[in-house]
Protein backbone atom coordinates (compact mmCIF):
# COMPACT_ATOMS: atom_id res chain seq x y z
CA UNK A 1 0.00 0.00 0.00
CA UNK A 2 2.00 3.03 -1.25
CA UNK A 3 0.51 5.80 1.73
CA UNK A 4 1.38 3.59 4.35
CA UNK A 5 4.70 2.90 3.04
CA UNK A 6 5.69 6.50 2.40
CA UNK A 7 4.78 7.29 5.84
CA UNK A 8 6.82 4.89 7.53
CA UNK A 9 9.77 5.81 5.01
CA UNK A 10 9.06 9.46 6.36
CA UNK A 11 9.10 8.26 9.83
CA UNK A 12 12.34 6.70 9.37
CA UNK A 13 14.03 9.64 8.30
CA UNK A 14 12.77 11.71 10.84
CA UNK A 15 14.77 9.81 13.32
CA UNK A 16 17.96 10.35 11.70
CA UNK A 17 17.30 14.18 10.64
CA UNK A 18 15.94 15.06 13.85
CA UNK A 19 19.44 13.48 15.38
CA UNK A 20 21.32 15.81 12.76
CA UNK A 21 19.28 18.83 14.06
CA UNK A 22 20.56 18.44 17.76
CA UNK A 23 23.73 18.64 16.92
CA UNK A 24 23.12 22.63 16.81
CA UNK A 25 21.19 24.77 14.52
CA UNK A 26 23.82 25.73 11.42
CA UNK A 27 25.24 22.82 11.43
CA UNK A 28 22.44 20.60 11.46
CA UNK A 29 21.03 22.09 8.94
CA UNK A 30 23.74 21.43 6.64
CA UNK A 31 23.70 18.04 7.16
CA UNK A 32 20.08 18.01 6.76
CA UNK A 33 20.26 19.52 3.44
CA UNK A 34 23.18 16.71 2.63
CA UNK A 35 20.61 13.81 4.05
CA UNK A 36 18.15 15.44 1.67
CA UNK A 37 20.15 15.31 -1.15
CA UNK A 38 20.82 11.83 -0.90
CA UNK A 39 17.40 10.81 -0.01
CA UNK A 40 14.52 13.08 -1.61
CA UNK A 41 11.75 13.88 -0.26
CA UNK A 42 7.86 13.13 -1.56
CA UNK A 43 6.69 15.11 -4.67
CA UNK A 44 3.46 16.45 -3.20
CA UNK A 45 1.50 18.25 -5.71
CA UNK A 46 -2.07 18.40 -3.98
CA UNK A 47 -2.84 21.06 -1.41
CA UNK A 48 -3.88 20.11 2.16
CA UNK A 49 -7.36 21.06 0.60
CA UNK A 50 -7.30 18.59 -2.31
CA UNK A 51 -5.97 15.89 0.48
CA UNK A 52 -9.27 16.41 2.94
CA UNK A 53 -11.01 15.61 0.16
CA UNK A 54 -9.01 12.96 -2.00
CA UNK A 55 -8.53 10.97 1.72
CA UNK A 56 -4.71 11.09 1.76
CA UNK A 57 -4.79 13.63 4.87
CA UNK A 58 -1.71 13.73 7.29
CA UNK A 59 -1.24 15.61 10.47
CA UNK A 60 1.27 16.02 12.70
CA UNK A 61 0.68 16.10 16.30
CA UNK A 62 3.14 18.23 18.43
CA UNK A 63 1.00 17.80 21.53
CA UNK A 64 -1.89 20.41 23.12
CA UNK A 65 0.57 21.07 25.77
CA UNK A 66 3.64 19.97 24.52
CA UNK A 67 5.57 23.62 24.28
CA UNK A 68 9.08 22.79 24.22
CA UNK A 69 9.99 24.68 21.12
CA UNK A 70 12.92 23.58 19.96
CA UNK A 71 12.13 19.98 19.53
CA UNK A 72 8.69 21.37 17.83
CA UNK A 73 11.14 23.56 15.41
CA UNK A 74 12.50 20.40 14.76
CA UNK A 75 9.86 17.87 14.21
CA UNK A 76 7.78 20.71 11.87
CA UNK A 77 11.01 21.14 10.06
CA UNK A 78 10.85 17.56 9.55
CA UNK A 79 7.63 16.58 8.56
CA UNK A 80 7.32 19.59 6.51
CA UNK A 81 9.80 17.82 4.37
CA UNK A 82 7.80 14.69 4.57
CA UNK A 83 5.03 16.15 3.34
CA UNK A 84 2.18 16.54 5.50
CA UNK A 85 -0.75 18.24 5.16
CA UNK A 86 -1.15 20.10 8.86
CA UNK A 87 0.90 20.52 11.81
CA UNK A 88 -0.79 20.58 15.03
CA UNK A 89 0.27 22.53 18.00
CA UNK A 90 -0.20 24.36 21.59
CA UNK A 91 -2.15 27.25 21.17
CA UNK A 92 1.03 29.84 22.03
CA UNK A 93 2.35 32.59 20.40
CA UNK A 94 6.16 30.90 20.93
CA UNK A 95 5.17 27.38 19.83
CA UNK A 96 3.50 28.83 16.76
CA UNK A 97 6.52 30.72 15.93
CA UNK A 98 8.42 27.26 16.60
CA UNK A 99 5.95 25.50 13.93
CA UNK A 100 6.73 28.41 11.40
CA UNK A 101 10.47 28.62 11.79
CA UNK A 102 10.65 24.89 11.09
CA UNK A 103 8.35 25.22 7.70
CA UNK A 104 10.32 28.00 6.83
CA UNK A 105 14.02 26.30 7.77
CA UNK A 106 12.37 23.30 5.42
CA UNK A 107 11.17 25.47 2.46
CA UNK A 108 14.64 26.96 2.67
CA UNK A 109 16.29 23.20 2.40
CA UNK A 110 14.37 22.18 -0.73
CA UNK A 111 11.41 24.10 -2.14
CA UNK A 112 8.01 22.03 -1.02
CA UNK A 113 4.39 22.74 0.14
CA UNK A 114 3.82 25.10 2.98
CA UNK A 115 1.51 22.63 5.38
CA UNK A 116 -1.59 24.55 7.83
CA UNK A 117 -0.33 25.42 10.99
CA UNK A 118 -3.17 24.42 13.41
CA UNK A 119 -3.92 25.00 17.35
CA UNK A 120 -5.52 23.05 19.93
CA UNK A 121 -7.72 24.32 22.85
CA UNK A 122 -9.97 23.20 25.08
CA UNK A 123 -13.46 24.05 26.13
CA UNK A 124 -13.45 22.50 29.94
CA UNK A 125 -10.70 20.42 32.06
CA UNK A 126 -9.21 17.84 29.41
CA UNK A 127 -6.57 15.46 29.14
CA UNK A 128 -5.12 16.85 26.78
CA UNK A 129 -4.34 20.31 28.96
CA UNK A 130 -2.82 19.31 31.86
CA UNK A 131 0.84 18.94 33.35
CA UNK A 132 2.08 16.46 36.12
CA UNK A 133 3.49 18.29 39.22
CA UNK A 134 5.37 17.50 42.47
CA UNK A 135 7.61 18.78 44.92
CA UNK A 136 11.16 16.38 44.83
CA UNK A 137 11.75 17.33 48.43
CA UNK A 138 8.82 15.21 49.74
CA UNK A 139 10.54 11.95 47.60
CA UNK A 140 12.09 9.66 49.92
CA UNK A 141 15.73 9.55 48.60
CA UNK A 142 15.76 5.90 48.08
CA UNK A 143 12.81 6.13 45.94
CA UNK A 144 13.56 4.11 42.34
CA UNK A 145 12.23 7.09 40.65
CA UNK A 146 9.87 5.04 38.49
CA UNK A 147 8.05 8.36 37.36
CA UNK A 148 11.53 8.96 35.40
CA UNK A 149 11.49 5.55 33.76
CA UNK A 150 8.01 6.14 32.42
CA UNK A 151 7.95 9.97 31.15
CA UNK A 152 8.12 9.79 27.17
CA UNK A 153 8.58 13.18 27.42
CA UNK A 154 12.02 12.84 29.67
CA UNK A 155 9.87 15.84 31.33
CA UNK A 156 10.88 14.73 35.39
CA UNK A 157 13.87 16.37 36.68
CA UNK A 158 13.75 15.43 40.19
CA UNK A 159 17.91 17.34 40.32
CA UNK A 160 17.49 19.93 37.47
CA UNK A 161 17.08 23.59 39.61
CA UNK A 162 16.81 25.79 36.11
CA UNK A 163 13.23 28.10 36.06
CA UNK A 164 11.60 25.49 33.46
CA UNK A 165 11.01 23.26 36.57
CA UNK A 166 8.39 23.29 38.08
CA UNK A 167 7.37 21.13 40.97
CA UNK A 168 10.19 18.66 39.72
CA UNK A 169 8.39 18.80 35.78
CA UNK A 170 10.05 20.30 32.88
CA UNK A 171 6.60 21.91 32.60
CA UNK A 172 7.39 22.64 28.53
CA UNK A 173 8.22 19.08 27.80
CA UNK A 174 5.08 17.47 30.08
CA UNK A 175 2.47 16.71 27.48
CA UNK A 176 0.09 15.06 30.16
CA UNK A 177 0.07 11.61 29.13
CA UNK A 178 -0.50 11.22 33.50
CA UNK A 179 1.73 8.00 32.68
CA UNK A 180 3.53 8.61 35.86
CA UNK A 181 0.32 9.38 38.28
CA UNK A 182 -0.23 5.39 38.84
CA UNK A 183 3.47 4.90 39.28
CA UNK A 184 4.14 6.74 41.63
CA UNK A 185 4.68 4.60 44.91
CA UNK A 186 4.17 7.66 47.41
CA UNK A 187 1.01 8.96 45.10
CA UNK A 188 2.88 12.28 45.61
CA UNK A 189 2.41 13.37 41.77
CA UNK A 190 -0.25 15.64 41.11
CA UNK A 191 -2.18 17.22 37.92
CA UNK A 192 -2.28 20.40 36.78
CA UNK A 193 -5.26 21.35 34.53
CA UNK A 194 -5.72 24.64 32.73
CA UNK A 195 -7.98 26.02 29.48
CA UNK A 196 -6.68 27.76 27.26
CA UNK A 197 -8.22 31.82 27.23
CA UNK A 198 -10.52 31.99 24.37
CA UNK A 199 -9.54 35.99 23.75
CA UNK A 200 -6.14 35.20 23.48
CA UNK A 201 -6.79 31.84 21.10
CA UNK A 202 -9.08 34.49 18.87
CA UNK A 203 -5.87 36.68 18.02
CA UNK A 204 -3.66 33.76 17.35
CA UNK A 205 -5.98 32.64 14.96
CA UNK A 206 -5.67 36.02 13.01
CA UNK A 207 -2.01 35.61 12.51
CA UNK A 208 -1.10 34.99 8.48
CA UNK A 209 0.54 31.52 9.81
CA UNK A 210 -2.05 29.84 11.63
CA UNK A 211 -4.71 28.03 9.27
CA UNK A 212 -6.71 25.58 11.28
CA UNK A 213 -7.94 24.82 15.37
CA UNK A 214 -9.00 21.93 16.72
CA UNK A 215 -11.32 22.14 19.58
CA UNK A 216 -11.51 19.56 22.33
CA UNK A 217 -14.38 18.83 24.52
CA UNK A 218 -16.36 16.82 26.24
CA UNK A 219 -19.18 16.91 24.97
CA UNK A 220 -21.51 16.42 27.82
CA UNK A 221 -21.93 20.05 28.07
CA UNK A 222 -22.58 21.94 24.81
CA UNK A 223 -23.00 25.28 26.64
CA UNK A 224 -19.35 25.38 27.52
CA UNK A 225 -18.29 24.71 23.73
CA UNK A 226 -21.09 27.59 22.45
CA UNK A 227 -19.07 29.88 25.28
CA UNK A 228 -16.45 28.92 23.12
CA UNK A 229 -16.94 29.47 19.99
CA UNK A 230 -18.29 33.29 20.85
CA UNK A 231 -15.43 33.48 22.45
CA UNK A 232 -13.56 32.88 19.21
CA UNK A 233 -15.77 35.16 17.30
CA UNK A 234 -15.13 36.71 13.94
CA UNK A 235 -11.46 34.55 14.31
CA UNK A 236 -13.35 31.75 12.87
CA UNK A 237 -13.95 33.07 9.37
CA UNK A 238 -9.67 33.43 9.13
CA UNK A 239 -9.50 29.84 9.30
CA UNK A 240 -9.23 26.59 6.23
CA UNK A 241 -10.81 23.96 8.92
CA UNK A 242 -12.41 23.45 12.05
CA UNK A 243 -11.51 20.46 13.69
CA UNK A 244 -13.80 19.06 17.06
CA UNK A 245 -12.59 16.83 18.61
CA UNK A 246 -14.58 14.48 21.47
CA UNK A 247 -14.76 11.26 23.43
CA UNK A 248 -17.68 8.51 22.53
CA UNK A 249 -20.10 9.60 25.51
CA UNK A 250 -22.34 6.76 24.22
CA UNK A 251 -26.06 7.23 23.12
CA UNK A 252 -25.85 10.59 22.85
CA UNK A 253 -22.55 11.37 21.17
CA UNK A 254 -24.09 11.71 17.08
CA UNK A 255 -27.05 14.30 19.02
CA UNK A 256 -24.65 16.12 20.82
CA UNK A 257 -22.24 16.35 17.78
CA UNK A 258 -25.51 17.88 15.92
CA UNK A 259 -26.08 20.41 18.46
CA UNK A 260 -22.37 21.70 18.36
CA UNK A 261 -22.16 21.64 14.38
CA UNK A 262 -25.66 23.81 14.64
CA UNK A 263 -23.61 26.23 17.36
CA UNK A 264 -20.65 26.24 14.55
CA UNK A 265 -22.63 26.58 11.05
CA UNK A 266 -23.67 29.81 11.13
CA UNK A 267 -20.51 31.12 11.14
CA UNK A 268 -18.36 28.26 9.25
CA UNK A 269 -16.98 29.30 6.08
CA UNK A 270 -14.37 26.39 5.76
CA UNK A 271 -13.76 22.76 5.88
CA UNK A 272 -15.03 21.18 9.24
CA UNK A 273 -14.02 17.85 10.93
CA UNK A 274 -14.78 15.69 13.72
CA UNK A 275 -12.16 13.75 15.61
CA UNK A 276 -13.08 10.90 17.28
CA UNK A 277 -11.48 10.60 20.10
CA UNK A 278 -12.02 6.62 21.41
CA UNK A 279 -9.75 6.61 24.41
CA UNK A 280 -8.12 9.92 24.96
CA UNK A 281 -4.28 9.89 25.34
CA UNK A 282 -3.54 6.07 24.89
CA UNK A 283 -2.79 5.25 21.51
CA UNK A 284 0.30 3.36 22.92
CA UNK A 285 -1.71 1.10 25.68
CA UNK A 286 -2.62 -1.74 23.22
CA UNK A 287 -5.41 -3.88 21.99
CA UNK A 288 -8.03 -2.39 24.71
CA UNK A 289 -7.53 1.18 23.46
CA UNK A 290 -7.72 0.10 19.76
CA UNK A 291 -10.72 -1.69 20.55
CA UNK A 292 -12.63 1.35 21.77
CA UNK A 293 -11.33 3.71 18.87
CA UNK A 294 -12.70 1.48 16.04
CA UNK A 295 -15.77 1.01 18.21
CA UNK A 296 -16.51 4.27 18.17
CA UNK A 297 -16.00 4.66 14.26
CA UNK A 298 -18.01 1.85 13.25
CA UNK A 299 -20.99 3.28 15.40
CA UNK A 300 -20.24 6.62 13.41
CA UNK A 301 -19.81 4.92 10.16
CA UNK A 302 -22.98 3.19 10.47
CA UNK A 303 -25.23 6.13 11.70
CA UNK A 304 -27.92 7.92 9.38
CA UNK A 305 -27.78 11.17 11.08
CA UNK A 306 -24.18 11.76 11.59
CA UNK A 307 -23.17 15.47 11.53
CA UNK A 308 -21.31 17.34 8.65
CA UNK A 309 -17.71 17.06 8.10
CA UNK A 310 -14.63 14.33 7.80
CA UNK A 311 -14.32 12.10 10.16
CA UNK A 312 -11.04 11.45 11.87
CA UNK A 313 -10.09 8.55 14.45
CA UNK A 314 -7.98 9.62 17.55
CA UNK A 315 -7.61 8.32 21.21
CA UNK A 316 -6.38 4.70 20.93
CA UNK A 317 -4.59 4.55 17.38
CA UNK A 318 -1.81 2.48 17.34
CA UNK A 319 0.04 -0.24 15.59
CA UNK A 320 -3.11 -2.90 16.06
CA UNK A 321 -5.92 0.28 14.44
CA UNK A 322 -5.56 -1.01 10.70
CA UNK A 323 -6.18 -4.46 11.56
CA UNK A 324 -8.94 -4.05 13.41
CA UNK A 325 -10.20 -1.33 10.85
CA UNK A 326 -9.72 -4.25 8.31
CA UNK A 327 -11.62 -6.61 10.36
CA UNK A 328 -15.14 -3.79 9.82
CA UNK A 329 -14.14 -3.25 6.44
CA UNK A 330 -13.64 0.25 7.31
CA UNK A 331 -10.47 0.86 6.19
CA UNK A 332 -9.32 1.27 1.96
CA UNK A 333 -6.99 3.03 0.42
CA UNK A 334 -8.25 3.86 -3.32
CA UNK A 335 -11.83 4.58 -3.26
CA UNK A 336 -13.56 7.16 -0.54
CA UNK A 337 -17.35 6.21 0.61
CA UNK A 338 -19.20 7.20 3.82
CA UNK A 339 -17.55 4.21 5.39
CA UNK A 340 -14.02 5.47 4.85
CA UNK A 341 -12.22 6.89 8.26
CA UNK A 342 -8.24 6.92 9.41
CA UNK A 343 -5.06 5.25 8.72
CA UNK A 344 -3.23 5.93 11.90
CA UNK A 345 0.87 5.47 12.02
CA UNK A 346 3.19 6.47 14.58
CA UNK A 347 3.39 9.94 15.42
CA UNK A 348 0.76 10.80 12.74
CA UNK A 349 -3.02 10.92 12.12
CA UNK A 350 -3.43 10.20 8.39
CA UNK A 351 -7.27 9.17 7.09
CA UNK A 352 -9.56 8.58 4.60
CA UNK A 353 -11.98 10.76 5.43
CA UNK A 354 -15.88 11.26 4.34
CA UNK A 355 -17.48 14.69 3.89
CA UNK A 356 -21.42 14.47 4.87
Amino acid sequence: MALSFYCYASFKTRLQVTAQLNHGNNKGLEKVKNLVTKTGVPSITTSPHESLQRGNWVKLICGASFEDVVDIRNLSLVYTLAGVDCIDCAADASVVSAVNEGIEAAIGIVPVRRPWVMISVNDDEDLHFRKAEFDPNDCPPDCSRPCEIVCPANAISLENTSSLVKGGVVTERCYGCGRCFPVCPYDRIRTNTYVRDATATAELLKRDDVDAVEIHTSGRRTAMFEELWNGLGDSVSYLRLVAVSLPDIGEPTISLMNTMYSIMEPNLRCFNLWQLDGRPMSGDIGRGATREAIAFAVRLAAAKDKPHGFLQLAGGTNAHTVQGLRAERLFQTTTISSTSLILPLPFLLIFLPVLI
